[in-house]
């Protein structure tokens, strides 16, 4: 199964025209060291203004040395993420600002104790194997902030996690807790637990903080997703072709820089640009476009190498209706079928409006069927199934024959929550409409669900780590 949006010659045109943004317009890199390196490999670096006009023999030779294959492990080795390897990996959102205990109540800030709460249910869902923190808590410092949430995750899931990072001083915490899970410095190297998400501010500027935290994850080469948020009309030309353009010269851009920091550093080409809507002022999750977006900069990530991360399989609703179904479905479907690595943030309630567990639980359902409607098909001949047809012609009744029951659980998708039942049992059980579903299957979880436990060596430990960074933070 595969689908595409653009040619062969529309692929040649967006990279065409990224390169003439690249070494005429040129990106922001606020980063002194970041300019030297820049300006010895090439690039005409202005060094009061910040800007790099980056040529096209630097942008070549990045990509040709940048890893194009990695794999995040949990606290389980066996519970991994590939990417590059043909593989569809789902995360929940690594961190919200606000936070809804009930779908249509209050929002409110989050705390440590909600990233435990969202850890432990993306622990429980089969389809998450990236267990995002889905808060950032209020309570905490954010100098530290970072290095708690990691611990505190690493301590409920044994998936690998996603987080948001903060700065080159709490990134050397991050190595350290890595290096405390694993062991050894060398084990942590081989087997990255998580990585930091590189964000270029569109139009075309990079972060410090983004910039120089790279320097610290270096010191195990920890892989890097480079994912800009272009969106179409406010921060990037009111065109597809456009948003596409300038969308991936700000991912190639941080592909040089990742380069110039260690050649060879893993990459993943997160093409998450949306499109703004006028009429709401505000970003757009899950629209047409998001679909075209989802499947172009697919792509135009193939089309170097990279594994692939989109944001598809999210909704602008604000709570698990038929709406964030369908765009969640359609989105979702269609990037996968295209070939993306990794699809998310999942478990966000309309545009960045809070974190909603619910919605979170709904969201793995329709992975779970994406993933189903995306299955290998068997074309053996036990499976054309000739001896059924004939015993059937000759008078034995299929849902009896033993072929049935060796092959029905392979060949149907039997899901936790949607709907199939007749429709007075359907009323008999509560007439429960998906939202009520949703949250029922998110309270039982929660109820019932124990994360495998950390060894309380370990976790003391990790908990050593985080009063380290806490001290340092606070100067004592």
């Amino acid at each position: 199964m595969h689908t595409s949006v653009l040619s062969a010659a529309q692929i040649e045109a967006v990279h065409q025209a990224s390169l003439k943004i690249l070494a005429e317009i040129g990106v922001e890199v606020p980063h002194q060291e970041m300019l030297g390196r820049f300006a010895d490999s090439g690039a005409d670096v202005d060094f009061k203004s910040n800007r790099v006009k980056i040529p096209e023999h630097l942008v070549k030779s990045s990509i040709a040395s940048a890893g194009k294959q990695f794999t995040i492990y949990g606290r389980n080795l066996n519970k991994k993420a590939e990417f590059g390897f043909g593989k569809r990996n789902f995360n929940s959102i690594a961190g919200e600002a606000l936070w809804l205990d009930e779908i249509g109540g209050q929002r409110r800030y989050p705390s440590l104790n909600d990233v435990v709460s969202a850890t432990r249910l993306a622990d429980a869902l089969p389809h998450i194997n990236i267990p995002g923190s889905m808060a950032d808590p209020h309570e905490l410092p954010v100098q530290w902030r970072c290095v708690a949430v990691a611990a505190a995750m690493l301590k409920n899931t044994t998936k690998p996690i996603t987080f948001w990072f903060h700065d080159r001083i709490s990134a050397k915490y991050l190595v350290e807790l890595l290096i405390a899970l694993r062991g050894s410095e060398a084990e942590a190297a081989k087997y990255p637990a998580f990585y930091p998400f590189f964000e270029p501010i569109s139009p075309l500027r990079f972060p410090v903080n983004g910039i120089d935290l790279l320097f610290e994850t270096v010191r195990l080469n920890l892989p890097v997703p480079i994912g800009p948020m272009a969106q179409m009309g406010i921060s990037a030309p009111a065109t597809i072709a456009g948003t596409l353009s300038q969308e991936n010269a700000e991912i190639l851009a941080g592909i040089c820089i990742t380069q110039l920091i260690r050649p060879g550093m893993p990459v993943c080409y997160g093409g998450i640009c949306h499109a703004f809507d006028m009429g709401t002022t505000q970003m757009i999750f899950a629209g047409p476009e998001q679909a075209i977006f989802g499947v172009a900069m697919t792509q135009m990530g193939k089309h170097y190498g990279f594994p692939v991360y989109v944001n598809t399989g999210l909704t602008d609703a604000k709570c698990p209706d038929a709406q964030a179904g369908l765009e969640s479905g359609v989105t979702l479907a269609l990037s996968a079928a295209a070939g993306a690595d990794i699809y998310g943030h999942m478990g966000i309630c309309g545009v960045d409006q809070a974190t909603s567990l619910d919605m979170l639980v709904l969201q793995d359902e329709v992975i779970g069927y994406v993933k189903s409607a995306m299955r290998q098909l068997d074309f053996s001949d036990e499976a054309l199934g000739f001896n059924v047809v004939n015993d059937a012609v000759a008078g034995e009744d299929i849902i009896a024959h033993d072929h049935t029951a060796e092959h029905f659980r392979e060949e149907l998708y039997f899901p936790p929550l949607l709907d199939r039942a007749y429709y007075q049992s359907w009323l008999d059980a509560g007439g429960k409409d998906m939202s009520a579903r949703c949250q029922e299957r998110r309270r039982q979880l929660l109820a019932t669900h124990q994360p495998e436990p950390i060894a309380p060596e370990l976790s003391s430990r990790l908990d050593e780590v985080v009063n380290a960074a806490r001290k340092n933070s606070d100067g004592k």
